[in-house]
Parts: C-alpha cells; sequence; structure tokens
C-alpha cells in the first residue's frame, strides 16, 4: 500500500512539474528529467521524460514533432558548412550514376532539399509539421511530394535512390530502428545512400548512435554491397560542435540477382 501511495505521488509530482516546465518553454535550456520505476513481477514501468523546451516526450516521433512546432529546425548538420558539404557528395553521386528519382526517411525541414539537385523526389517524416514546413516552401515544385509517416508505416513506392541523412542515430527505440531501415532499403531500386555515425554508444536524450552495418550484415549482405565510403570533410571536434559531425558517408548498390545466386551457391 505504502509503495502505491508513493507512486501516485510521483505522478502527481511529475504532472505538476511538466506544467509548471511547459509556462517555462520559452527558456533555451532542455535539461531532461527520467524517472524510471521498475518492478520485477510484472516488468511494470513509468518513464517521465520532460523538457523545459518540449514539455512531456514519450518518443523520438514526439520528440522531433514538438521539436518542430516550437519552432526549432532539423538542426545544424542540415545548415552552414555540413548541408553544403552533404549537397556536394549527394549531387555528384546522383549525376554520376544518373539518378532519376530519389526517396528520402526524414526530410527534415527540407534546408538541406533545397540545395539538391534531384528531378524526382519523395520526403517522408514522422513529423505532421514538418512535413507542413516543406509543402509550403515547395508549393509550386511538382517534382517533389511529402508525405507523413507513423512509427508502422509501411512503404509501397520505390526509387533509383533512397537516402537517409543524419536520422539512423536519432532512432532511439529499437522497433523503430528495424523497420526504418527495412524501409530505406526496400525502397530502392538501385542505390542506398546512408549519412550517419556507425558505432554503438548512447549520447543524449534523443540520440543513440548504431553501428548499422552490423544490421545489414546480418539482415541484407546478400542483397546489397558498400559501393563507396566517403570520410566527413569536417570530422567531430568537441570543442566546435555547430560545425562538425560525426557522421560519414556509405553508399550501398543492389546485387544484381545472378550475382547473389552465385554468392548464395558458395556457401553449399
Amino acid at each position: 500500500m505504502k509503495s502505491y501511495f508513493i507512486k501516485l505521488y510521483l505522478i502527481f509530482f511529475f504532472l505538476c512539474l511538466n506544467i509548471f516546465l511547459n509556462i517555462c518553454h520559452k527558456y533555451n535550456s532542455e535539461y531532461i528529467y527520467k524517472i524510471i520505476k521498475k518492478r520485477n513481477n510484472n516488468r511494470l514501468i513509468i518513464n517521465f521524460v520532460i523538457s523545459p523546451k518540449y514539455g512531456y516526450i514519450n518518443s523520438s516521433k514526439d520528440y522531433w514533432e514538438k521539436r518542430y512546432s516550437y519552432g526549432g529546425n532539423s538542426g545544424k548538420g542540415s545548415y552552414n558548412n555540413l548541408a553544403l558539404f552533404k549537397a556536394s557528395i549527394i549531387n555528384n553521386f546522383v549525376s554520376k550514376n544518373n539518378i532519376n528519382s530519389v526517396i528520402e526517411w526524414g526530410s527534415g525541414d527540407c534546408n538541406q532539399l533545397s540545395l539538391a539537385k534531384y528531378k524526382k523526389y519523395i520526403g517522408y517524416d514522422v513529423s505532421k509539421t514538418a512535413i507542413k514546413i516543406c509543402q509550403k516552401k515547395f508549393f509550386k515544385d511538382r517534382t517533389k511530394a511529402f508525405i507523413h509517416m507513423n512509427n508502422n508505416f509501411i512503404n509501397d513506392k520505390k526509387a533509383d535512390l533512397s537516402i537517409s541523412l543524419d536520422v539512423i542515430y536519432h532512432l532511439v527505440e529499437d522497433n523503430v530502428f528495424n523497420l526504418y531501415m527495412k524501409n530505406l532499403f526496400n525502397s530502392s531500386k538501385k542505390y542506398v545512400c546512408i549519412y550517419s555515425s556507425n558505432v554503438d554508444k548512447k549520447w543524449a536524450r534523443h540520440v543513440r548512435h548504431r553501428k548499422f552495418t552490423d544490421w545489414i550484415n546480418k539482415f541484407i549482405s546478400n542483397e546489397w554491397k558498400l559501393k563507396e565510403y566517403i570520410p566527413n570533410k569536417y570530422p567531430f571536434d568537441i570543442k566546435n560542435q555547430e560545425y562538425t559531425s560525426f557522421s560519414d558517408f556509405y553508399f550501398y548498390e543492389k546485387i544484381e540477382s545472378k550475382f547473389r545466386f552465385f554468392n548464395m551457391c558458395s556457401f553449399f
């Protein structure tokens, strides 16, 4: 009985704190308060994640929706020198490999897209606010479409190239990460571009670095091969985080069916 009242007290306390922090959301501070209560007999988990800027956050999807709705953007990686670096690499790959269509998983606020040279483009994002921003920004451009997706979204469209830019390490939930990787590769007819970190490491409440190449090697190594790796021109510097990044480029190419057959035969 005592533990029951303690739980009620904690819930009431953090609800009151949440209201207070929402009132004070104008402050730039984004401190996170987490209380996780685990009870072994029925695996009950109570998880509060409260931010002075964004209020209660219950998932990575919720984080990005609130970030954009509060006037935030896609982050430093989509602006300034990093955005120009990414655009130069991708535009060169698109031109060199005669790419006619592109699908992006995590289009964000589309500032990065404004530097791109794509003939046809579809952008997916979990934030409805971000989708509206992109639709407004490119409403006269009929070569571009923007579609909102939820965490259980299954894609039925394909393009010559599917891209993931600074997204994978923001997928803090395992089930969301797994579905995302499936959609990323299933939506491509020829190539996949990943711009991300590639190491397992917890970093922040909305950042979880993943060694995504382990997933590729485990599940689709007989279908896709690494075509090109390009290290970042501005590698991460903790003293200059605004203009550096821990992401590198990984370009994958689909293995033709006849070669895939020979690779499978090599195991017998």
